[in-house]
């Protein structure tokens, strides 16, 4: 009895091109966003695109940034920093806020994988000095470092 070895609709010169990157380039993909800071670029007269780390970037300081009901119908994401710097200077208050910026970019941030946060109380400014230590998932070799200063605002 023989049995085919022919399958309908795959080949091995296929198997081969994804396999050998000349095809779909499916791991690399490139990330871009819209410049909110809404910068003109010069060529075409239109916003600006800031790509790749940029754009992780500055996606993971609007996720640390926002407080509830900020985004349209997803009430559900949020840091909750801001509630916590009303709170007493002490270094469990830094600990919270590391944690809290942790779990924010980790449930909501896909792109970025976290190697580290940090959280220091700057008691002369009132203010919370915050180093996010990360790599872009499409650049993986690169750490990319964002800090931001956490202030009480009225």
């Amino acid at each position: 009895m023989a049995t085919s070895n022919t399958n309908e609709g795959w080949r091995n010169e296929d198997a081969y091109s994804d396999s050998t990157g000349k095809g779909e380039s499916r791991a690399s993909q490139i990330y871009s966003d819209l410049d909110l800071f809404f910068g003109m670029n010069n060529t075409d007269k239109d916003i600006n695109i800031i790509n790749n780390i940029q754009a992780v970037k500055r996606s993971v300081r609007n996720l640390v940034l926002m407080n509830q009901y900020e985004k349209p119908f997803h009430p559900e994401i949020f840091s909750g920093v801001r509630g916590t710097l009303f709170e007493l200077m002490t270094p469990n208050t830094a600990i919270i806020l590391a944690r809290q910026v942790e779990d924010v970019i980790e449930n909501f941030e896909p792109r970025a994988r976290l190697a580290g946060i940090t959280a220091y109380p700057n008691l002369d400014k009132n203010a919370y000095d915050i180093s996010v230590e990360f790599y872009v998932v499409n650049a993986p070799t690169e750490l990319v470092e964002l800090t931001l200063m956490l202030e009480r605002l009225r």
